[in-house]
């Protein structure tokens, strides 16, 4: 596995102890590489409406996004998981909107890894090319 991607778990697993998760206790977290090589990390933070909810990845995209940072290598998640913890289907679309090349890499803390593009967890998914 790519030394960057171990990186990348390792603050996922630690941004993940302070997610905001007291109705699931589910408690998700991620760390997103950018092309420059900047890491911003993300929890999942639950709402009591819970439509209001905000996962771990989007969280991490959002940070990025607001400190000017648009393109993506590859994001970390990691949850405790029977499998290598994977995004949703609202975190698969978000994350393509960046790029249909982005790495994504799924873990739990068995230490179990699976490494996927997002094309390929999300074929044909929606995006800016669409509206053209």
């Amino acid at each position: 596995m790519n030394v960057n991607y171990e990186k990348l778990l390792k603050e996922a697993e630690e941004v993940r102890k302070k997610a905001y998760t007291p109705y699931s206790k589910f408690k998700v977290g991620a760390a997103l590489l950018t092309s420059d090589g900047k890491i911003f990390t993300g929890c999942n933070i639950e709402n009591a409406s819970f439509g209001l909810t905000v996962c771990a990845e989007r969280v991490a995209i959002l940070k990025a996004i607001s400190e000017g940072s648009y393109k993506f290598e590859a994001i970390a998640i990691i949850g405790d998981t029977n499998r290598p913890c994977s995004p949703c289907g609202a975190c698969r679309q978000v994350i393509s909107e960046f790029g249909e090349d982005i790495k994504i890499v799924m873990s739990n803390l068995k230490g179990e890894v699976k490494i996927k593009k997002i094309s390929e967890l999300l074929p044909e998914a929606f995006n800016k090319n669409d509206l053209l």
